[in-house]
C-alpha cells in the first residue's frame, strides 16, 4: 500500500502543484513573520543590553498615555553626585535626552525621519557602551555647536558646517554641525543630535539643574542589583525608579514591542486567510482525485486493500503533499522575512541579513501549519473514499457525490446559519460595545460556517439567475457552460467558497469604512466651528513659539489652545481609570460646538473644574457636583468638582476615553511643562478665512512640521488614515483572490481530464476549439461570480452589524460603497476569465480520437 501510494502521488504531482501553492502561501507568511520578529527582537535585545547601563536612574512615571502632553519628566541633575557618594557607584552621570523637538535646515526642511521614528537630542558623553562613535569633525563645544548621526546626515545631505534650527520645549536655537557620529550598532531609524553636556540642560530642559535620568557604574566586583539596592535605599521614597541594565533593556524592547507585534499580527493575518482559503482548494482538489481514481481505489478494495488501508492512503498523499508545501514554503517565507529586513533600510532601521534568526519554533510552526491544514482538508475526501465498497467502484460510481442529496447540509447548514442570524441580530440590537463585539465575532464565524455547509444548496437557483442571459448570448455553447456549472453542486460550492471568504471580508470591511468615514464627516460638520486648525502632522505637541508666532499673524481673531494630560481619576464605584484628558481655553464654544447633557463649558473650564461624557459618568456612578480625585504626572494630586456632562458623539475628536476635558489653567498647574496640541484659529472681524490661510501658511514656513487644516483637510485626514485600514484588507483580498484563482484553475483542469471523453466526443460531433474555450471560461466566469454574489451578500451583512458596534461608540452613519461592490463584482468575472485559460488552452489542444478513446 504504500508503494502504491507514493507511485500514485508522483503520478498525479501536476495535479496536486496548485494545492501545494496555497500550502506554501501559508507556511511562507508564518515563518517569514515569525523569522522578522525573531531578527529584529534579537538585535534589538543586543542593542538595548549592550548600551543600557549597569543601574539607571529615571522619574518614576505612573500613568500611561498613548498621546504625548509635549512635558519632559525630570529629576534633579545634583541627583548624580548623591548617587556617587553610594558604596559601590564607580561614577554617575546625569544624562539628558528629550525626543519633543523638530529640527530643520536652513531651508526650512525637516531633518528627522519621516517614518514615525523619532528625533532624539541628547548631550554628549561619550562610554564604553555608546552606540556611535565620532567618525568626522569634532565633538562639540559650548552653545551653537552639534554632532550628527551619519545616517541622517547622509539623508537629509547635511554636511560639517551646516547650521540647523532646533525646535524644543524652551524655544528655537541655531547649532553649527561641527562633526559626525557613526551608529556601531544597529540604527533603529532615529535621527540623533549631540549637545555639549554643559549646555544641553539649558537648551533642551530650560535648566542646566535638570537632567533626564542618572547613568550608575558599577564598581569592580558590584553586581548591579546589589548596587541598584543600594541605589535605592539611598534614595529613599522619593519619586524616582530605579532599574539594573537587564530591566532597562527589558523596558526599551518593550516599548518596541507594539511596532513589531503590528508586522507580526498583520502577517498572521495573510497567513489565516491564505489558510482559511487554501483549505477550501485542498478539499476540492481531493475530492475531485479521489472521484477520478474511483476505478483505481476499487482495485484496491478488490484485491484485498480494507477500508482503513484506502483512508490512510490518501492521507499519506496528503502528509507528503503537506512536507513538500511546508518545506517550499519554509525556504519561501525566509525569503519573505529577508526582503522585510530590506525594507527596514529604507525606514533607517538598518538590519542586517547576515544575523537573521531562525529559531526552532520557526520550523515546526511552519510544518504543524503546512502538514496539519493538508491533513485535516484531505480527512474528509479520504473518509469518503473508505466508505466506496469495491463492487460500486469497479461500476465507476461517482464518489464525489454528484447526484447525492444535499439533505444533511440543508439541516446543518440551517441550524449553523439561525444560530449565526441569531448572534448576529443581538449583535445588532445590543446596547453594550463589549456584548455587540463578541455577537459580532461568533455571529461572522457562524454565517461563514453556514454558508460554507449550505453553498452547494445555492449552487442551482443562484446559477441559473446569473446564467440565464447565457443562451440567448452565446447559444448552445453558453447552456453547457451554465449545465457544467450546475452538474456537481458540491465542487462548484468548494470551489466558489474559496473566493467568497476574500469577497465577504472586503464587503464588510468597505461596508465599515465607508461608514465611519460618512459619520466623522458629520461630526465634523457638527462639532467643528473653527476656521482653521493648527497641530503638528503627527499630532505630536508643538513650542510655544508656535502659538506666539499664530497669534501674531495679520488677520488672526481668536485663538483656543489645546492641551493633553495625562491623568488618573478615582471614580465613586471605586475604578482608577487612567486616560488622557484635554485641555482648553475658556473661548472653546467659539470654535466648537459642545453638546450638554448638564452644565455648560464655563463650568468644565472653571478653575478647579472637569468635565465628561455623560455615558462614562452614569456607568461609573458619576453625578454633576461630584468631586474626583485626580491624579497627573510627578506625583501631583488635586480633586476636581465635575462641572458639566456632555452627550457628545464618540467620533467628534473631543477628549479621549470618558471625554474627559478641563480648563487649560488646570492643566498648566499640574503638568506644568506641557505643550500645545492643537490651536483653533477664527479670523478677525474684516478678514476673509481664505485671505488668511496664506497668512498662516507663511507664519508657519520655519515649521514645517506644523499644518493648517480647515473642515476639508479634516475629512481627508480621517479618510486617508481609514484608508490604511481599507488598503490591508485589500490586500488580504488580493492574496484571497490569488489562491482563489488557483482554485477555479485546480477545478477547472481536474474537470476536463474528467470529461476528456465528453470533450472528444463534442469536438467530434462539430464544436470548433474557439467554441470550447469559450465554453469553459463561461463556466469559469459562472462560478467565480457565484461565489462574489455569496461573499458580497455576507459581507455586506457584516457590515451593517459592524456599523451598528460602531454606532455604540458615536459612528452613527450607515454608507454603503456601491461602486465598490459593482467593481468588484466585474472583478469577479474578469478573476473568472483568467483563471480558465489554461484550462481551456489544455482542452482545446486535446487529440480527438485519443479523448473519444479515454477511460
Amino acid at each position: 500500500m504504500l508503494k502504491a501510494t507514493l507511485r500514485s502521488f508522483l503520478a498525479h504531482k501536476g495535479r496536486l502543484l496548485l494545492s501545494a501553492l496555497a500550502v506554501v502561501l501559508s507556511v511562507a507568511f508564518v515563518a517569514g513573520s515569525l523569522i522578522f520578529s525573531d531578527t529584529v527582537t534579537r538585535t534589538f535585545d543586543r542593542l538595548f543590553a549592550s548600551t543600557a547601563a549597569d543601574v539607571t536612574v529615571e522619574p518614576r512615571d505612573d500613568l500611561d498615555s498613548q498621546v504625548p502632553s509635549g512635558a519632559v519628566q525630570t529629576l534633579p541633575a545634583s541627583l548624580a553626585a548623591r548617587v556617587t557618594q553610594v558604596e559601590g557607584v564607580a561614577s554617575a552621570h546625569a544624562d539628558v535626552g528629550v525626543q519633543n523637538i523638530t529640527v530643520v535646515d536652513s531651508d526650512n526642511k525637516s531633518v528627522g525621519p519621516t517614518t514615525g521614528a523619532p528625533t532624539i537630542a541628547t548631550d554628549w558623553y561619550l562610554t564604553d557602551r555608546s552606540p556611535v562613535k565620532l567618525t568626522s569633525g569634532h565633538a562639540p563645544r559650548g552653545a551653537g555647536q552639534a554632532m550628527l548621526d551619519a545616517d541622517t546626515a547622509d539623508k537629509k545631505h547635511v554636511d560639517i558646517g551646516d547650521t540647523l534650527t532646533v525646535m524644543a520645549q524652551p524655544g528655537s536655537f541655531e547649532v553649527e554641525i561641527v562633526g559626525i557620529a557613526t551608529f556601531t550598532t544597529t540604527n533603529p531609524g532615529a535621527a540623533l543630535v549631540f549637545l555639549d553636556p554643559k549646555v544641553a540642560a539649558t537648551e533642551l530642559l530650560g535648566s542646566a539643574d535638570k537632567a533626564t535620568s542618572i547613568s550608575v557604574d558599577a564598581a569592580e566586583g558590584v553586581s548591579d542589583a546589589t548596587l541598584k539596592r543600594r541605589v535605592t535605599a539611598a534614595l529613599g521614597s522619593g519619586p524616582y525608579e530605579v532599574k539594573t541594565a537587564d530591566e532597562q533593556a527589558e523596558s526599551s524592547a518593550e516599548s518596541l514591542g507594539g511596532f513589531l507585534d503590528v508586522i507580526k499580527y498583520v502577517m498572521l493575518g495573510f497567513a489565516g486567510v491564505a489558510v482559511l482559503v487554501g483549505v477550501f482548494l485542498i478539499v476540492n482538489t481531493f475530492s475531485m482525485l479521489i472521484a477520478q481514481r474511483t476505478r483505481e481505489l476499487g482495485l484496491l478494495r478488490a484485491l484485498g486493500a480494507d477500508r482503513r488501508q484506502v483512508r490512510r492512503s490518501v492521507l499519506t498523499e496528503a502528509v507528503l503533499l503537506g512536507l513538500v508545501g511546508s518545506t517550499l514554503g519554509l525556504a519561501a517565507g525566509i525569503g519573505l522575512a529577508a526582503g522585510l529586513i530590506k525594507l527596514m533600510s529604507t525606514f533607517g532601521m538598518n538590519l542586517k541579513t547576515t544575523e537573521m534568526v531562525v529559531g526552532w519554533a520557526t520550523p515546526v510552526a511552519a510544518y504543524v501549519v503546512g502538514v496539519g491544514v493538508t491533513f485535516v482538508a484531505a480527512y474528509l475526501p479520504a473518509r469518503r473514499a473508505a466508505t466506496v465498497s469495491p463492487m460500486a467502484a469497479l461500476a465507476a460510481a461517482d464518489i464525489a457525490g454528484v447526484g447525492r442529496p444535499l439533505k444533511v447540509r440543508a439541516v446543518v447548514g440551517s441550524v449553523v446559519g439561525a444560530l449565526g442570524a441569531a448572534a448576529l441580530v443581538g449583535c445588532a440590537t445590543s446596547s453594550k460595545t463589549a456584548s455587540a463585539a463578541s455577537l459580532l465575532g461568533l455571529g461572522v464565524v457562524l454565517t461563514l460556517i453556514a454558508t460554507v455547509i449550505a453553498g452547494p444548496l445555492l449552487v442551482r437557483p443562484v446559477i441559473r439567475v446569473l446564467g440565464a442571459a447565457f443562451p440567448a448570448l452565446f447559444g448552445s455553447i453558453g447552456r453547457m457552460s451554465q449545465r457544467n456549472a450546475l452538474r456537481n453542486p458540491r465542487r462548484t460550492g468548494a470551489t466558489a467558497a474559496a473566493l467568497m471568504v476574500g469577497l465577504a471580508l472586503v464587503g464588510g470591511m468597505s461596508v465599515a469604512s465607508a461608514s465611519m468615514s460618512k459619520s466623522f464627516d458629520e461630526q465634523i460638520d457638527k462639532t467643528l466651528g473653527a476656521d482653521f486648525v493648527i497641530q503638528n502632522a503627527n499630532f505630536t505637541p508643538f513650542s510655544q513659539e508656535v502659538t506666539d508666532a499664530v497669534r501674531d499673524t495679520d488677520g488672526v481673531g481668536l485663538v483656543v489652545r489645546q492641551r493633553f494630560a495625562p491623568i488618573a481619576v478615582r471614580l465613586p464605584d471605586g475604578k482608577r481609570i487612567e486616560t488622557t484628558a484635554s485641555g482648553y481655553d475658556d473661548q472653546v464654544d467659539d470654535v466648537a460646538r459642545v453638546t450638554y447633557a448638564e452644565g455648560d463649558s464655563a463650568a468644565a473650564l472653571a478653575d478647579g473644574a472637569i468635565g465628561m461624557d455623560v455615558d462614562f459618568a452614569e456607568d461609573h456612578g458619576v453625578r454633576l457636583g461630584s468631586v474626583l480625585p485626580v491624579e497627573f504626572p510627578g506625583d501631583r494630586t488635586t480633586s476636581l468638582k465635575v462641572g458639566a456632562l456632555t452627550d457628545q458623539d464618540a467620533a467628534d475628536g473631543f477628549g479621549m476615553q470618558g471625554g474627559l476635558f478641563l480648563g487649560i489653567k488646570t492643566v498648566e498647574k499640574y503638568v506644568p511643562d506641557g505643550q500645545d496640541s492643537a490651536l483653533y484659529v477664527n479670523a478677525a472681524a474684516g478678514t476673509d478665512a481664505d485671505q488668511l490661510r496664506p497668512r498662516l501658511e507663511k507664519t508657519l514656513d520655519p515649521y514645517p512640521q506644523v499644518q493648517v487644516r480647515d473642515q476639508a483637510d479634516y475629512k481627508k485626514l480621517v479618510h486617508d488614515q481609514i484608508a490604511v485600514l481599507l488598503y490591508l484588507v485589500y490586500a488580504l483580498l488580493g492574496l484571497a483572490i490569488v489562491i482563489a484563482v488557483l482554485g477555479v484553475v485546480n477545478t477547472l483542469a481536474l474537470s476536463v481530464v474528467e470529461r476528456t471523453r465528453e470533450i472528444g466526443l463534442l469536438r467530434a460531433i462539430g464544436l470548433a476549439r474557439r467554441q470550447l474555450r469559450r465554453m469553459i471560461r463561461l463556466e469559469s466566469v459562472v462560478i467565480a461570480v457565484f461565489g462574489a454574489v455569496l461573499g458580497l451578500a455576507l459581507g455586506l451583512v457584516w457590515g451593517v452589524c459592524i456599523q451598528q458596534v460602531l454606532a455604540l461608540q458615536g459612528m452613527k452613519a450607515l454608507a454603503i460603497p456601491w461602486g465598490t461592490i459593482v467593481a468588484v463584482v466585474i472583478g469577479s468575472a474578469v478573476v473568472g476569465v483568467v483563471a480558465a485559460l489554461l484550462p481551456a488552452l489544455r482542452a482545446s489542444r486535446m487529440n480527438v480520437l485519443a479523448a473519444i478513446a479515454h477511460e
